[in-house]
């Protein structure tokens, strides 16, 4: 668990050297080197998963009977490799939103959606501020996350890790946005990997995705995302934390 520090001087040096962290598809930037997943991986006991395998069926959802264990972050999971599309054109979007997140309920993964126009907002200020710290409360304290925004992907990774092991540290949690629907159904849908599921809850990855996605779409909230990412020196972790109603110990 971590405590504030009274000065900005390590999130001065963290933000300068984030450009180097879980670069996607990066054409000026030096490329990722991710640890092997598969076998780093700790596998837990498969959970009770809540299940309608012919709804699922129906639309073409490609699903086995694997834990998810990693997730190879230079590497996109296309939309019709997860579902077949063509059956779901005849949908309704609330239909085909509330089918992909029951779908995705379970394993390691996580399941949403969102209008292209707050997706859009969230392409605007990634391109413009692209990296950002959360913590995660756990107990009597929190966990620092480390943030990359670089749609259509969110990469979250501890931040002692990338402290640790830079460019070398793999993430623990990613996120990737389909917007196949956007324009036939207003529709984006969202798909979260947990890669290290020893070190992070589906619930966790779920409530740190909802929280990365506030900093970036409320105008309040996005004003300590900008002065991470322009305005290091004035950045203090401390608003973070009252941000999320967490104390500061």
């Amino acid at each position: 668990m971590q405590r504030v520090s009274s000065t900005s001087r390590i999130w001065r040096t963290i933000a300068s050297k984030a450009r180097n962290l879980f670069l996607f598809n990066d054409p000026c930037a030096r490329s990722f080197s991710a640890v092997s997943v598969a076998t780093a991986s700790q596998k837990l006991h498969q959970p009770e998963i809540p299940c309608d395998f012919l709804k699922w069926g129906s639309l073409g959802f490609c699903r086995t009977s694997r834990f998810a264990t990693g997730f190879n972050p230079l590497q996109r999971k296309s939309l019709d490799s997860i579902v077949d599309v063509e059956r779901l054109k005849d949908r309704y979007p609330d239909e085909i939103a509330s089918i992909w997140d029951d779908y995705h309920i379970g394993r390691g993964h996580i399941g949403g959606s969102m209008k292209p126009k707050l997706y859009h907002l969230l392409e605007h200020r990634a391109s413009e501020c692209r990296y950002f710290v959360i913590p995660l409360w756990r107990g009597s304290g929190y966990t620092t996350m480390f943030v990359q925004v670089q749609t259509p992907h969110i990469l979250f990774t501890g931040l002692e890790d990338y402290k640790a092991r830079g460019t070398q540290a793999a993430p623990y949690f990613t996120v990737t946005f389909y917007t196949e629907f956007a324009e036939s159904k207003d529709l984006v849908l969202i798909r979260g990997d947990v890669v290290f599921t020893s070190k992070l809850t589906d619930s966790e990855a779920q409530w740190l995705l909802e929280t990365a996605q506030s900093f970036y779409l409320n105008d309040v909230r996005y004003k300590l995302v900008e002065r991470f990412n322009k305005d290091t020196r004035d950045f203090e972790f401390k608003d973070v934390l009252q941000a999320l109603d967490m104390p500061i110990l």
